[in-house]
Protein backbone atom coordinates (compact mmCIF):
# COMPACT_ATOMS: atom_id res chain seq x y z
CA UNK A 1 0.00 0.00 0.00
CA UNK A 2 1.43 3.43 -1.26
CA UNK A 3 2.23 5.98 1.70
CA UNK A 4 1.42 9.16 1.65
CA UNK A 5 4.02 11.48 2.29
CA UNK A 6 4.36 13.39 5.81
CA UNK A 7 4.00 16.99 4.40
CA UNK A 8 0.80 15.80 2.52
CA UNK A 9 -0.56 14.41 5.91
CA UNK A 10 0.34 17.14 8.38
CA UNK A 11 -1.66 19.77 5.67
CA UNK A 12 -4.54 17.44 5.80
CA UNK A 13 -4.56 17.40 9.60
CA UNK A 14 -3.96 21.13 9.52
CA UNK A 15 -7.31 21.84 7.49
CA UNK A 16 -9.31 19.33 9.76
CA UNK A 17 -8.07 21.25 12.90
CA UNK A 18 -9.02 24.71 11.40
CA UNK A 19 -12.35 23.73 10.86
CA UNK A 20 -12.94 24.13 14.58
CA UNK A 21 -9.60 25.85 15.50
CA UNK A 22 -10.06 29.77 14.60
CA UNK A 23 -7.07 32.50 15.01
CA UNK A 24 -4.47 29.56 16.11
CA UNK A 25 -2.17 28.22 13.17
CA UNK A 26 0.73 28.97 14.68
CA UNK A 27 -0.22 27.31 17.71
CA UNK A 28 -1.55 24.15 15.99
CA UNK A 29 1.76 23.91 14.27
CA UNK A 30 3.53 23.87 17.61
CA UNK A 31 1.50 21.26 18.48
CA UNK A 32 1.58 19.38 15.73
CA UNK A 33 5.73 19.48 15.75
CA UNK A 34 5.21 18.04 19.87
CA UNK A 35 2.90 14.98 18.56
CA UNK A 36 5.42 14.38 15.16
CA UNK A 37 8.59 14.40 17.92
CA UNK A 38 6.99 12.16 20.48
CA UNK A 39 7.04 14.64 22.86
CA UNK A 40 4.97 17.15 25.75
CA UNK A 41 3.52 20.59 25.02
CA UNK A 42 2.69 22.88 27.68
CA UNK A 43 0.12 25.43 26.88
CA UNK A 44 -0.32 28.64 28.37
CA UNK A 45 -3.15 31.09 27.99
CA UNK A 46 -5.73 32.86 30.03
CA UNK A 47 -9.38 31.24 29.87
CA UNK A 48 -11.66 30.68 26.73
CA UNK A 49 -8.60 30.72 24.25
CA UNK A 50 -9.26 26.82 23.21
CA UNK A 51 -6.65 25.00 25.16
CA UNK A 52 -9.41 22.17 25.77
CA UNK A 53 -10.64 22.22 22.32
CA UNK A 54 -7.33 22.45 20.66
CA UNK A 55 -6.45 19.20 21.97
CA UNK A 56 -10.27 17.54 21.96
CA UNK A 57 -10.00 18.41 17.89
CA UNK A 58 -6.38 16.91 17.62
CA UNK A 59 -7.27 13.64 19.19
CA UNK A 60 -10.37 13.17 16.70
CA UNK A 61 -8.50 14.04 13.96
CA UNK A 62 -5.35 12.10 14.63
CA UNK A 63 -7.62 8.91 15.98
CA UNK A 64 -6.20 8.72 18.95
CA UNK A 65 -7.94 8.72 22.57
CA UNK A 66 -8.60 11.38 24.66
CA UNK A 67 -8.69 12.28 28.49
CA UNK A 68 -8.90 15.02 30.44
CA UNK A 69 -7.68 15.88 34.47
CA UNK A 70 -8.87 18.80 36.01
CA UNK A 71 -5.68 19.44 38.15
CA UNK A 72 -6.92 20.78 42.08
CA UNK A 73 -4.90 21.05 45.12
CA UNK A 74 -6.90 18.01 46.91
CA UNK A 75 -5.59 15.94 43.68
CA UNK A 76 -3.95 13.09 44.75
CA UNK A 77 -0.95 10.48 42.87
CA UNK A 78 -3.40 7.91 42.70
CA UNK A 79 -6.23 9.89 41.12
CA UNK A 80 -3.98 10.31 38.10
CA UNK A 81 -2.40 6.69 38.09
CA UNK A 82 -5.02 4.79 39.20
CA UNK A 83 -5.63 2.17 41.75
CA UNK A 84 -5.78 -1.55 42.53
CA UNK A 85 -9.48 -2.48 44.32
CA UNK A 86 -10.05 -5.53 45.68
CA UNK A 87 -12.59 -7.33 44.02
CA UNK A 88 -15.08 -9.26 46.93
CA UNK A 89 -16.56 -11.78 43.82
CA UNK A 90 -13.40 -12.72 42.79
CA UNK A 91 -11.80 -12.31 45.69
CA UNK A 92 -8.31 -10.29 44.34
CA UNK A 93 -7.02 -6.98 43.50
CA UNK A 94 -8.04 -5.44 40.60
CA UNK A 95 -6.38 -2.08 38.78
CA UNK A 96 -8.74 0.26 37.96
CA UNK A 97 -6.67 2.72 35.81
CA UNK A 98 -6.55 6.65 36.19
CA UNK A 99 -7.22 8.99 33.48
CA UNK A 100 -3.35 8.46 32.27
CA UNK A 101 -4.13 5.53 30.90
CA UNK A 102 -5.13 7.48 26.77
CA UNK A 103 -3.19 8.61 24.16
CA UNK A 104 -3.67 12.16 24.46
CA UNK A 105 -3.81 13.80 28.08
CA UNK A 106 -5.01 17.33 28.78
CA UNK A 107 -3.69 18.05 32.26
CA UNK A 108 -5.75 21.01 32.94
CA UNK A 109 -4.46 24.03 34.97
CA UNK A 110 -1.56 21.52 36.30
CA UNK A 111 0.27 24.27 38.49
CA UNK A 112 -2.70 23.83 41.13
CA UNK A 113 -1.84 20.32 42.11
CA UNK A 114 1.25 20.01 44.70
CA UNK A 115 4.48 18.81 43.73
CA UNK A 116 3.88 15.11 44.71
CA UNK A 117 0.54 14.82 42.49
CA UNK A 118 2.37 16.87 39.24
CA UNK A 119 5.19 13.63 40.16
CA UNK A 120 2.98 11.07 39.34
CA UNK A 121 3.28 11.98 35.88
CA UNK A 122 6.83 12.64 35.19
CA UNK A 123 7.15 8.56 34.92
CA UNK A 124 4.72 8.27 32.23
CA UNK A 125 6.19 11.44 30.31
CA UNK A 126 9.35 10.10 30.43
CA UNK A 127 9.35 6.46 30.17
CA UNK A 128 5.70 6.17 28.99
CA UNK A 129 5.15 3.85 31.65
CA UNK A 130 3.32 3.82 35.46
CA UNK A 131 4.12 1.89 38.64
CA UNK A 132 1.14 1.18 40.38
CA UNK A 133 1.94 -0.89 43.51
CA UNK A 134 5.32 -1.84 42.21
CA UNK A 135 3.75 -3.03 39.00
CA UNK A 136 5.30 -1.36 35.81
CA UNK A 137 2.19 -0.59 33.20
CA UNK A 138 3.26 0.55 29.82
CA UNK A 139 0.99 3.32 27.90
CA UNK A 140 0.98 3.74 24.40
CA UNK A 141 3.22 4.56 21.75
CA UNK A 142 1.55 7.81 20.93
CA UNK A 143 0.73 8.86 24.68
CA UNK A 144 1.34 12.87 24.77
CA UNK A 145 1.03 15.30 27.62
CA UNK A 146 -0.62 18.42 27.10
CA UNK A 147 -0.63 20.67 30.20
CA UNK A 148 -2.20 24.20 30.66
CA UNK A 149 -1.46 27.08 32.78
CA UNK A 150 -3.36 30.21 33.50
CA UNK A 151 -0.54 32.95 33.44
CA UNK A 152 -2.40 35.17 35.52
CA UNK A 153 -3.88 33.48 38.47
CA UNK A 154 -0.97 32.37 40.51
CA UNK A 155 -3.25 32.32 44.13
CA UNK A 156 -3.12 29.12 45.39
CA UNK A 157 -0.84 27.43 42.41
CA UNK A 158 2.34 25.99 42.56
CA UNK A 159 5.21 26.26 40.44
CA UNK A 160 6.20 23.32 38.28
CA UNK A 161 9.73 22.23 39.18
CA UNK A 162 12.71 22.85 36.48
CA UNK A 163 12.79 19.23 35.97
CA UNK A 164 9.41 18.74 34.94
CA UNK A 165 9.47 21.57 32.73
CA UNK A 166 12.34 20.14 30.97
CA UNK A 167 10.13 17.10 29.95
CA UNK A 168 8.26 19.91 27.78
CA UNK A 169 9.06 20.25 24.13
CA UNK A 170 7.72 23.71 23.99
CA UNK A 171 5.97 26.29 25.93
CA UNK A 172 3.61 28.28 24.01
CA UNK A 173 1.44 31.39 24.69
CA UNK A 174 -1.91 30.87 23.28
CA UNK A 175 -2.76 34.68 23.00
CA UNK A 176 -6.11 36.39 22.04
CA UNK A 177 -7.18 35.77 18.20
CA UNK A 178 -6.32 38.96 15.91
CA UNK A 179 -9.86 41.19 15.32
CA UNK A 180 -10.26 39.00 12.35
CA UNK A 181 -10.53 35.82 13.84
CA UNK A 182 -12.52 36.24 16.68
CA UNK A 183 -15.08 38.47 14.35
CA UNK A 184 -14.99 35.12 12.76
CA UNK A 185 -15.86 33.21 15.71
CA UNK A 186 -18.16 35.22 17.03
CA UNK A 187 -20.13 34.87 14.23
CA UNK A 188 -19.78 30.74 14.42
CA UNK A 189 -21.21 30.89 17.87
CA UNK A 190 -24.73 32.29 16.41
CA UNK A 191 -24.88 28.93 14.71
CA UNK A 192 -23.62 25.91 15.91
CA UNK A 193 -20.73 25.85 18.75
CA UNK A 194 -17.44 24.98 17.96
CA UNK A 195 -17.53 22.11 19.91
CA UNK A 196 -20.35 20.49 18.10
CA UNK A 197 -18.43 20.98 14.56
CA UNK A 198 -16.68 18.16 15.89
CA UNK A 199 -18.71 15.67 14.03
CA UNK A 200 -18.34 17.55 10.78
CA UNK A 201 -14.04 17.01 11.17
CA UNK A 202 -12.67 13.73 9.27
CA UNK A 203 -10.02 11.22 11.21
CA UNK A 204 -7.16 11.79 8.84
CA UNK A 205 -4.68 9.45 11.21
CA UNK A 206 -5.01 6.33 13.11
CA UNK A 207 -2.60 5.31 16.47
CA UNK A 208 -1.22 3.09 13.84
CA UNK A 209 -0.41 5.07 11.01
CA UNK A 210 0.46 7.93 13.36
CA UNK A 211 3.29 5.87 14.50
CA UNK A 212 4.73 4.91 10.75
CA UNK A 213 4.25 8.80 10.05
CA UNK A 214 6.30 9.75 12.18
CA UNK A 215 9.42 7.91 10.88
CA UNK A 216 8.82 10.69 8.26
CA UNK A 217 10.78 12.61 9.92
CA UNK A 218 14.07 10.62 9.71
CA UNK A 219 13.27 11.82 5.78
CA UNK A 220 14.07 15.69 6.26
CA UNK A 221 17.67 16.83 6.52
CA UNK A 222 19.68 18.26 8.83
CA UNK A 223 23.00 19.83 7.18
CA UNK A 224 25.60 19.26 10.11
CA UNK A 225 26.55 22.94 10.22
CA UNK A 226 22.95 23.32 11.63
CA UNK A 227 23.64 20.72 14.00
CA UNK A 228 26.44 23.19 15.59
CA UNK A 229 24.38 26.10 15.07
CA UNK A 230 21.89 24.22 17.83
CA UNK A 231 24.79 23.46 19.84
CA UNK A 232 25.87 27.04 19.27
CA UNK A 233 22.47 28.60 20.47
CA UNK A 234 21.86 26.53 23.58
CA UNK A 235 25.49 27.01 24.98
CA UNK A 236 24.97 30.54 24.51
CA UNK A 237 22.41 30.55 27.04
CA UNK A 238 24.72 28.91 29.70
CA UNK A 239 26.86 31.93 29.35
CA UNK A 240 25.08 35.00 28.78
CA UNK A 241 25.79 37.32 31.74
CA UNK A 242 22.00 37.60 33.01
CA UNK A 243 21.35 33.86 32.90
CA UNK A 244 21.55 32.05 36.50
CA UNK A 245 20.87 28.57 35.07
CA UNK A 246 20.96 28.44 31.14
CA UNK A 247 19.49 24.87 29.16
CA UNK A 248 20.78 21.56 29.14
CA UNK A 249 21.07 19.15 26.47
CA UNK A 250 17.40 17.80 26.12
CA UNK A 251 17.30 21.48 24.90
CA UNK A 252 19.39 20.51 22.06
CA UNK A 253 17.94 17.42 21.38
CA UNK A 254 14.60 18.83 21.68
CA UNK A 255 15.29 22.02 19.35
CA UNK A 256 16.92 20.00 16.48
CA UNK A 257 13.59 17.61 16.56
CA UNK A 258 11.47 20.48 16.39
CA UNK A 259 13.15 22.01 13.94
CA UNK A 260 12.67 18.81 11.66
CA UNK A 261 9.02 18.67 12.01
CA UNK A 262 8.60 22.59 11.39
CA UNK A 263 10.04 21.78 7.78
CA UNK A 264 7.88 18.76 7.33
CA UNK A 265 4.93 21.23 8.73
CA UNK A 266 6.13 23.34 6.47
CA UNK A 267 6.05 20.95 3.13
CA UNK A 268 10.25 20.62 3.02
CA UNK A 269 12.44 17.66 3.29
CA UNK A 270 15.01 20.29 4.69
CA UNK A 271 15.99 22.30 7.89
CA UNK A 272 16.55 25.79 7.48
CA UNK A 273 18.18 28.50 9.92
CA UNK A 274 14.51 30.00 10.09
CA UNK A 275 12.98 27.07 11.86
CA UNK A 276 15.45 26.79 14.50
CA UNK A 277 15.16 30.74 14.80
CA UNK A 278 11.27 30.59 14.76
CA UNK A 279 11.53 27.89 17.78
CA UNK A 280 14.15 28.56 19.42
CA UNK A 281 12.04 30.59 22.30
CA UNK A 282 9.28 28.08 22.64
CA UNK A 283 11.58 25.37 23.10
CA UNK A 284 14.01 27.42 25.44
CA UNK A 285 11.77 30.06 27.11
CA UNK A 286 11.12 27.53 30.24
CA UNK A 287 14.60 25.56 30.54
CA UNK A 288 16.03 29.11 31.17
CA UNK A 289 16.41 31.08 34.55
CA UNK A 290 16.98 34.53 34.62
CA UNK A 291 19.31 36.27 37.30
CA UNK A 292 16.65 37.72 40.01
CA UNK A 293 18.29 41.46 39.32
CA UNK A 294 18.19 41.53 35.65
CA UNK A 295 14.23 40.19 36.26
CA UNK A 296 13.98 43.29 38.72
CA UNK A 297 15.41 45.26 35.56
CA UNK A 298 11.87 43.97 33.72
CA UNK A 299 13.73 41.70 31.33
CA UNK A 300 12.16 38.77 30.22
CA UNK A 301 13.82 35.25 28.65
CA UNK A 302 12.35 36.32 25.25
CA UNK A 303 14.21 39.22 25.54
CA UNK A 304 17.38 37.24 26.49
CA UNK A 305 17.23 34.31 23.61
CA UNK A 306 16.49 37.13 21.08
CA UNK A 307 20.10 38.42 22.50
CA UNK A 308 21.45 35.49 21.82
CA UNK A 309 19.86 34.47 18.50
CA UNK A 310 21.45 37.77 17.21
CA UNK A 311 25.31 37.23 18.70
CA UNK A 312 25.35 33.39 17.60
CA UNK A 313 26.49 32.71 13.68
CA UNK A 314 24.29 31.93 11.55
CA UNK A 315 25.11 28.87 8.96
CA UNK A 316 25.22 30.00 5.36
Amino acid sequence: METTPLPDLVARVREEVGKVIIGQDAIVDRTLAVILTRNHALLEGVPGVAKTLLVRTLAHVMGCAFGRIQFTPDLMPADITGTNVFNLKENAFTLVQGPVFTTFLLADEINRAPAKTQAALLQAMQEREVTIDRTTYKLGENFTVFATQNPVEYEGTYPLPEAQKDRFLVKVNMDYPDADDELTLARSMLGDPPESRLGDVQAVLTEESLIAARRGLNDITVRDELVQYVVNIVRATRSHESVLVGAGPRATQGLLLAARASAAIGGRDFVTPDDIKDLAVDVLGHRVLLRPEFELEGISVADVLQRVLQVVTVPR
